[in-house]
């Protein structure tokens, strides 16, 4: 199994990229850091990631799925109004590939279109459940859901508390 985990080109949420590789590693999971940069990309807390790939030359049929990491990069390069990341997802949509979003990467989901009648673990951020009220989201109050290929997080500390019925769902015991 081989997943992408996507982080903004700076300021993305560090915890939550360690954490989704601690768990992948742990359970046999390869995966490769994408961004839009092909340089190297610092979190909020200073972790720095060179991106594997760059998000530009993905092809969803080499991956089972993607992890859409949070934090104030989403906002800062509005990756929720970047039509070629929307038609990335959609790829990996059309092939039911699995989608994980935490946070405020659910925007990005909404803005894709790709949310409609899913339940969403809604986070904090307002604009964020907004965007998914607006693109007929189901907002929950979960610390995750899970909703077909969809998988979606509240928080970066929800992560630990969902991955086992995540990794089931996805076929990893």
């Amino acid at each position: 199994m081989k997943f992408l985990i996507f982080i903004p080109p700076n300021n993305f949420r560090d915890e939550s990229v360690s954490t989704f590789k601690m768990f992948f590693d742990r359970w046999g999971i390869e995966s490769q850091i994408s961004s839009y940069s092909t340089k190297n990309c610092e979190g909020a807390h200073g972790a720095t990631y060179k991106p594997d790939i760059n998000t530009n030359r993905v092809d969803a049929q080499n991956y089972d799925g993607i992890v859409l990491i949070d934090g104030p990069g989403i906002e800062a390069y509005k990756l929720y109004e970047f039509r070629p990341f929307f038609d990335v997802l959609a790829k990996f949509n059309a092939a039911k590939k699995y989608i994980f979003a935490v946070a405020n990467a659910q925007r990005i989901l909404a803005k894709a279109n790709l949310i409609k009648g899913k339940k969403m673990a809604a986070p904090e951020d307002q604009e964020t459940q907004r965007a998914i009220q607006l693109f007929h989201g189901l907002i929950s109050e979960n610390e995750f859901e899970i909703d077909g290929n969809i998988i979606t997080f509240k928080s970066t500390t929800a992560i630990e508390g969902a991955i086992h019925p995540v990794l089931e769902h996805i076929g990893i015991k």
